[in-house]
């Protein structure tokens, strides 16, 4: 038994690969295996033999079993490292132009918006995706009818249960204003945030798609007004469409959460069957706004015989396809390489002020 112990250390330990050491196994601890073809003679020896021979064979196939999965780890981590070795690569070379990376629209887009708002003072919020009822519509004034509300446009989840087992009605947000709950609930006035983030509606079609962005802001203190408003978003479209003299115009309109609330459109031309952006006489729609409705700020602990703010909200994905001519919604989302190569950004060239939104 010794001279067997030694011979299957010999041929586990001189294994040159997995598959070789699997066949010592096979030859050793198999069916047919050596070790086993000898436990299997014990039934023609005396009780005392069979238990002196027995416990021998046992010690025997637990010492080549330890053996084999000692070599079968040495082997799969020099295999491992033989084959990180042949696959490495050098980071350190140039990109090869075909592979060459971008960023995209969407991103750009996201990156400029915080560019311009952060030079007014403004900084980022934001929260999850998944909402309950009460941050998306509730606590924004939205009657219990409101037509926002109906399945054709929210995508709600199965229902969940709160804390303490009540059912709590939860969906996929519809717009970033629950952020604006969230950080009125958490933080303490002044208040200004701006809001980038995704968005759901059931919708799909050239100007529409079941997911898409959102940039909001808010702003909550003593003084702010109408004025403020205004002011702040004719700086921003200016800044980000880098028109100088860029016309706005803001419309009476009416949104739950907001009191009085306005639409702004800005200056375009349509001659030609082509858009183009500036002081030119005609108008398009891009954007909603206004003065935070009392209700919203008493639902989220704010005093609002003290207190008073505006808000305003936009698609990112429209302003994109304003400033860069992309005229289909549903190529941001396709993964298409070469749209991407088309319409993306180099990397690294980050957006700000100073140097420029786009280069």
């Amino acid at each position: 038994m010794d001279a067997l112990k030694n011979e299957l250390l010999t041929l586990v330990n001189d294994a040159p690969n997995l598959a070789a050491l699997d066949e010592v196994r096979v030859a050793a601890l198999g069916k047919k295996g050596r070790i086993t073809a000898m436990m299997k003679d014990l039934g023609g020896l005396s009780p005392d033999e069979r238990r002196e021979r027995g416990a021998a064979l046992n010690a025997l196939k637990d010492e080549i079993s330890f053996a084999l999965d000692a070599r079968k780890a040495e082997l799969g981590r020099a295999q491992l490292a033989a084959r990180l070795e042949a696959e490495r690569i050098d980071v350190t070379l140039p990109v090869r132009p075909e592979v060459e990376g971008r960023i995209h629209p969407i991103s750009q887009t996201i990156d400029e918006i915080v560019a311009i708002f952060a030079e007014m003072g403004f900084t980022v919020a934001d929260g999850p995706d998944i909402e309950d009822d009460f941050h998306n519509f509730t606590a924004l004034n939205f009657p219990p009818g409101h037509p926002a509300r109906d399945m054709h446009d929210t995508f709600y989840l199965p229902d969940a249960k709160d804390k303490d087992g009540a059912d709590k009605k939860m969906l996929l947000r519809t717009h970033t204003s629950p952020v604006q709950v969230r950080t009125m609930l958490k933080e303490k006035p002044p208040i200004r945030v701006i809001i980038p983030g995704r968005t759901f509606r059931s919708d799909y079609d050239m100007t529409h798609t079941p997911m898409f962005h959102q940039v909001e802001g808010l702003v909550i203190d003593e003084t702010t007004n109408m004025g403020h408003l205004k002011g702040c978003l004719v700086d921003f479209c200016r800044a980000f469409f880098d028109v100088d003299d860029l016309p706005l115009r803001f419309r009476p309109s009416f949104f739950p959460f907001t009191e009085p609330s306005a639409e702004v459109d800005i200056g375009c031309s349509r001659k030609g069957g082509e858009l183009k952006l500036g002081n030119f006489g005609d108008w398009l729609e891009i954007l909603g706004c206004g003065m935070v409705h009392p209700n919203v700020l008493e639902a989220c602990g704010v005093d609002s015989t003290r207190y008073q703010g505006f808000a305003f909200g936009m698609g990112i994905e429209r302003i994109a396809m304003l400033k860069y001519g992309i005229p289909d919604l549903r190529t941001f989302f396709e993964a298409d390489l070469r749209w991407l190569k088309h319409y993306g950004f180099v990397p690294l060239d980050v957006p700000s002020l100073a140097q420029g939104l786009t280069r």
